[in-house]
C-alpha cells in the first residue's frame, strides 16, 4: 500500500489537525524518526502554509488542536504540540499545552525543531539575568499600573504559570488579580525552586 493510501485509510480522508477534507497532502513531519506513514501526516493546505510560514499563523485556525490532539498517532502530536508551543502567547494555547501529555520519545521528537525554529531562539530573562520559561512563577519587583485594567499590581505580587510572549524577549504574560496582563521582564524576579 502506498503512503497516500495508507493515510487516506488512517485518517478517513481528513486533515488530522483540522478535520478538513479538501486540498489534503502527505506531510511529513520534520525529524521523524521513521520514513513510513508514522512519521507522516495527511493534512489540508491551510494547516500546511501555517506550518511553514510562521508570519501566516492564525491563532484562531488551531482551535482545532483543542481535539486533534488528543490523536493517538504521534505524529498528529508532535505537530499539535508544536503549534500550541509556537502560539505560546495566545493564552488559551498555554492551557492545552498543560493539558497535552506526549511520552518521553514523542516530547523528544517534538523539541528536537526548537532551536531550529526562529523564533524560538529567543531567549528571556529576569531582572536578575534569570532565564525564564513558560510555567515559571514571578514575583514583580516594582508597582506597576495596569493600562486598562483599573489597578496597580504592587510590588512582592506572585504571578504563576507565566507564559512567554514568543516575538519579544522583554515581554511575558500572567494573571495579576484575575486579569491576563503582559509584563516586562525587568521587572520580574523569578522565583527559584525550594
Amino acid at each position: 500500500m502506498n503512503l497516500q493510501k495508507e493515510l487516506n485509510t488512517r485518517t478517513d480522508e481528513k486533515c488530522e489537525l483540522c478535520s478538513a477534507t479538501a486540498n489534503l497532502h502527505v506531510f511529513k513531519v520534520e525529524s521523524a524518526p521513521e520514513d513510513d506513514a508514522s512519521g507522516h501526516v495527511l493534512i489540508c493546505e491551510t494547516c500546511q502554509t501555517q506550518i511553514e510560514n510562521s508570519d501566516q499563523v492564525k491563532p484562531n485556525h488551531w482551535r482545532c488542536l483543542n481535539e486533534s490532539m488528543w490523536s493517538e498517532t504521534p505524529a498528529v502530536q508532535v505537530l499539535a504540540w508544536r503549534m500550541l508551543h509556537r502560539m505560546r502567547s495566545e493564552g488559551w494555547t498555554q492551557d492545552l499545552l498543560d493539558m497535552l501529555y506526549l511520552d518521553e520519545e514523542t516530547l523528544e521528537w517534538a523539541k528536537s525543531t526548537e532551536v531550529a525554529d526562529g523564533e524560538e531562539a529567543i531567549v528571556h530573562m529576569d531582572s536578575n539575568g534569570n532565564i525564564l520559561e513558560v510555567g515559571d512563577t514571578v514575583t514583580l519587583t516594582k508597582d506597576l499600573n495596569v493600562k486598562g485594567g483599573g489597578f496597580t499590581a504592587k510590588r512582592g505580587t506572585a504571578v504563576r504559570r507565566i507564559s512567554l510572549v514568543h516575538d519579544n524577549a522583554g515581554q511575558i504574560e500572567g494573571k495579576v488579580e484575575g486579569q491576563h496582563i503582559v509584563i516586562l521582564t525587568e521587572y520580574v524576579k523569578k522565583q527559584m525552586g525550594k
